[in-house]
């Protein structure tokens, strides 16, 4: 018969120590980098965007993209081009053809200059529509970089989730 042998008291204290210290220094971690952000700074360019996306996206007005969107501001969505002019000309062509389109901000969070909006979007009140996670980055108070994964809401899912 083998028999395991006991863990010393002494060994106890030097593992609780351990994982003490562990989470001590895992906090300050954590401290650190949070005391690095400017969250002030990051709320004002979270609001820039929401402001933006529901002025554009569910009012249909425009006329914010050229004070908002940066001289130089950079589209990574394949379907529409860099620069506010295009994007100006681009989406009244698109609220044109879909005068109901509507966008609910679901969530929206920011991280240093980026900022994150989980959407839906439909084109009219019967449209399943789809689920899209847009980027931002603010530079100087301007929108200037643009980047969105879309994915369409099926009839039937898997599971009893919701995209939402």
């Amino acid at each position: 018969m083998t028999t395991t042998p006991r863990k010393t008291p002494v060994l106890r204290r030097a593992l609780a120590a351990t994982a003490l210290l562990a989470m001590v220094a895992s906090h300050a971690a954590c401290a650190e980098d949070s005391a690095m952000r400017n969250l002030a700074q990051e709320e004002s360019n979270r609001a820039l965007v929401v402001r933006f996306y529901d002025t554009v996206f569910n009012q249909h007005d425009l006329s914010i993209a050229s004070t908002v969107l940066a001289p130089n501001y950079i589209q990574h969505n394949p379907h529409v081009p860099s620069g506010a002019a295009p994007f100006i000309s681009f989406f009244t062509e698109r609220f044109k053809a879909n005068p109901e389109s509507h966008s609910t901000i679901v969530r929206s969070a920011a991280d240093g200059d980026l900022v994150f909006l989980h959407v839906h979007s439909t084109s009219n009140p019967q449209d399943r529509g789809n689920a899209i996670v847009d980027i931002f980055r603010v530079d100087h108070g301007k929108i200037a970089e643009h980047w969105d994964v879309i994915q369409p809401v099926p009839e039937h899912a898997a599971n009893d989730n919701t995209m939402f």
